[in-house]
């Protein structure tokens, strides 16, 4: 194995075998250097790009097995509205699922949500429980029902997911939202609202990027949501590029950092931490360590003993995560001394004219019952 390919794997196994964890290179000052990661995994995965043919041609062919029937697509009784994007994570697909549930159901609609769950250990499609864990039903799932006050349901399979949901409620729903389904295409959907970000612009598809579909496949969707303050430039580039020529939402990012006195230690496993450590740091919270950990990181001891030894030398005050992570950390929250407080930061997505656009979206949906006055 070449040394450049090593850190890539390190990145593969943090995700594949739990308690494996690779927080960047340690400083004297007790901060985590992200970059040398970043850029060594950045440089081994180009070396996969001989395999990007193979993976564009899979591609081809699953949707000829769609278009043509060999792989079947499955229709709920009520629609569906799938929200996603088209690369590996960290475009806001859950605060966007969050933010539609909670105007949806706003609106009188029964609402609920569709999930894959991932890294739950059943097999089986459940409602979430409010008061499970991460281990039951994944983490976003949680987040979302607990945060969107409206029921979710995970299932591998959406269908199954969805199902449930229709068979089990006293009242059947007006739609369901289906969590990162742009690729799911065996659910049939009646809208798909897709996120884009102005790095999918410059990726490259998987394995040597981060793409799990060519950005022309973003003609399926429709609409497409982009975050300020880099929409408008996307839009440009899109409309410039003759990718996209539909209707575009907006949206905004809004942290919710706590009041916190002194220095603390910041750490997360998502698909894009810089964007969480820039967005506490802007708001003049004292970061005195990053950590950042795989995207789903499932929390061990050796993890937590990592922030609180980086507590230690920096003298921090206080524990800084997402509330995804805090999810992942119930097991584990007793190691923490009450001297040193875990705190949450919120991350929320506001839908630019969100009446607009809930009132076009509405518009495209076959609904049963008559909307609520």
């Amino acid at each position: 194995m070449t040394q450049a390919a090593r850190p890539w794997l390190r990145r593969f196994l943090s995700k594949c075998i739990p308690g494996m964890s690779f927080p960047g290179r340690r400083l004297p000052d007790g901060r985590v250097d992200l970059r040398p990661f970043a850029s060594e995994e950045g440089s081994s995965r180009i070396a996969l790009a001989p395999l990007v043919p193979l993976y564009r041609f899979g591609i081809a062919l699953r949707g000829i097995a769609l278009r043509s029937g060999l792989e079947r697509v499955r229709r709920l009784g009520a629609p569906v509205v799938s929200i996603g994007n088209l690369s590996t994570g960290g475009a806001g697909k859950t605060l966007l699922t969050i933010a539609l549930a909670r105007a949806l159901s706003g609106r009188g609609l029964r609402v609920d949500v569709l999930s894959r769950g991932y890294g739950r250990r059943s097999a089986l499609p459940r409602r979430v429980a409010l008061g499970g864990t991460a281990e039951d039903f994944g983490d976003e799932p949680l987040v979302i029902a607990r945060e969107a006050g409206v029921p979710v349901y995970v299932a591998a399979q959406r269908y199954q997911a969805g199902h449930l949901a229709e068979r089990e409620s006293d009242a059947a729903p007006d739609l369901h939202l289906l969590d990162d389904g742009f690729q799911h295409r065996q659910l049939r959907r009646d809208v798909d609202i897709l996120l884009v970000t102005g790095s999918d612009l410059q990726d490259r598809l998987l394995p040597a990027g981060n793409l799990r579909e060519p950005l022309e496949s973003m003609r399926r969707a429709s609409v497409v949501a982009l975050t300020v303050p880099e929409a408008p430039i996307v839009e440009q580039t899109l409309r410039g590029r003759s990718l996209w020529q539909g209707p575009v939402w907006r949206l905004h990012r809004r942290m919710q950092v706590p009041a916190i006195d002194g220095p603390v230690v910041a750490f997360c496993g998502i698909a894009r931490p810089e964007q969480f450590f820039a967005g506490l740091e802007s708001t003049g919270l004292h970061v005195a360590s990053r950590i950042a950990f795989a995207d789903h990181q499932r929390y061990v001891q050796h993890d937590l003993d990592c922030v609180l030894d980086a507590a230690r030398t920096t003298r921090a005050v206080a524990l800084i995560t997402t509330e995804k992570d805090r999810v992942r950390l119930v097991p584990l929250l007793s190691s923490i001394p009450a001297s040193l407080p875990l705190e949450t930061a919120g991350l929320r997505i506001e839908i630019e004219d969100e009446d607009a656009a809930v009132e076009w979206l509405l518009r495209l949906l076959p609904l049963v019952r008559p909307l609520p006055c």
